[in-house]
């Protein structure tokens, strides 16, 4: 198959001459910065993307979708999972209390969140029930009545406790007795029936779970605070957070998931534009070297671009021979880069190889997840600044005036 002149003669000017080597060097240099800007470009959105998935991911396998709460205080638990039951998309709901405490088992006092709930509910809200690694969530039906009470802790906090299945702990609430001397402290002893571990450092650090009258007696109340929501499809959780006060009535007010978590997910949004803003200006630089390769090249090419005009050629054509040098290295720069950042991501996700600090972002590696978008993306807008890059140079070339290039030849 024949290929245009103007192509023939492109891929003929990439050819290294003698005369041309240090034009040619600076078009490798011009291919190697495109690549290299694509592979970090696409490293840096999969590991933003897969760092907001995972903890996504674990934070609502960890939670709710939605929190439901009523001002004046909830009714009986039974007929509040009934109303919330009703509102569109809505498959699972549990009755929550929370009591904050400090644990101690024989050393050093380590604060808690008690979260009360119901074991049957519970596990059609989150993952718990399946997060836990000994004993089980069941277990806390035994003692919820006049025996010692059951507590599931995270695995991290069992470690700090030096607890495990079977062992008793204390823990100290600020809901107490009043006193002459003021409002003592409730003391309370649980037995260990489960350790979990949910992967979230904020839940296996600080987390137990004990059945929800029991979280009530310490409370002194018969009420829940709020009532958990699961819904049938993530993303749908804030179209039902906006229809439970319609649905139930102006008494009640609920939050989704992302709204109890938007700084976490603003801040790591923010993150991944300002890195990949900064990392793209690589391809900005390596365009740079395009256009001062195609000035030069068009500089040298002086005497052939007249020859080619007196044997007919037009501006357009002349034109094309330089956008599609540039083009070509771009391209080439491009695909080199997009294989060798999905050769890496791939490595990197598959051997987990870069770790992060467990306490600061809830994970010990980060996981690294391309979307089909987000390649895409870059391919293109990669091609297109490399494109670009070619129009003044082959504009240059495109205007040159036969008579004026030959005249000192």
């Amino acid at each position: 198959m024949n290929l245009p002149y103007e192509l023939f003669i492109a891929l003929r000017y990439l050819r290294a001459r003698r005369k041309q080597a240090f034009i040619s060097v600076i078009s490798l240099i011009s291919g190697i910065g495109v690549a290299v800007g694509v592979t970090a470009l696409l490293i840096v959105l999969a590991l933003m993307t897969g760092l907001q998935g995972e903890l996504r991911d674990r934070i609502v396998g960890s939670a709710a979708h939605v929190y439901v709460f009523k001002s004046g205080g909830l009714g009986p638990p039974a007929d509040e999972i009934k109303r919330v039951l009703t509102v569109p998309h809505v498959v699972g709901a549990a009755p929550v209390a929370l009591v904050m405490g400090l644990a101690r088992s024989g050393g050093e006092g380590q604060p808690i969140t008690l979260k009360g709930v119901d074991p049957k509910l519970e596990n059609t809200v989150t993952n718990v029930g399946r997060s836990v690694e000994k004993g089980s969530l069941e277990a806390l039906e035994t003692g919820k009545g006049n025996g010692l009470p059951g507590v599931v802790i995270g695995k991290d906090l069992a470690q700090k406790l030096g607890a495990t299945v079977g062992d008793s702990i204390e823990v100290l609430t600020l809901e107490g007795e009043l006193t002459p001397f003021g409002v003592m402290p409730g003391q309370r002893a649980f037995k260990v029936v489960g350790v979990f571990s949910l992967g979230l450092f904020e839940f296996d650090s600080s987390y137990g779970y004990v059945h929800i009258e029991v979280a009530e007696k310490l409370l002194d109340t018969d009420r829940p605070q709020f009532i958990e929501v699961r819904v049938d499809e993530l993303f749908a959780a804030r179209a039902v957070a906006d229809d439970v006060p319609v649905k139930l009535g102006p008494d009640y007010v609920a939050q989704d998931w992302a709204d109890m978590n938007k700084s976490l997910f603003s801040a790591l949004w923010l993150e991944k534009m300002a890195m990949s803003i900064t990392i793209g200006l690589i391809v900005m630089v390596a365009a740079l070297n395009i256009i001062a390769s195609l000035i030069l090249l068009v500089m040298e090419k002086t005497r052939d671009i007249a020859i080619l005009k007196t044997m007919g050629s037009s501006s357009t054509s002349i034109s094309r021979i330089f956008m599609l040098q540039g083009l070509i290295i771009g391209t080439i720069g491009t695909a080199s880069g997009a294989v060798l950042g999905c050769s890496l991501i791939y490595v990197l996700d598959r051997f987990k190889l870069i770790n992060i600090p467990l306490d600061v972002y809830q994970i010990s590696h980060v996981p690294f997840r391309l979307q089909p978008l987000d390649f895409v993306t870059v391919i293109v807008a990669a091609v297109l600044i490399c494109f670009l890059a070619t129009i003044y140079p082959s504009r240059q070339a495109s205007r040159l005036d036969p008579a004026q290039a030959l005249r000192y030849q």
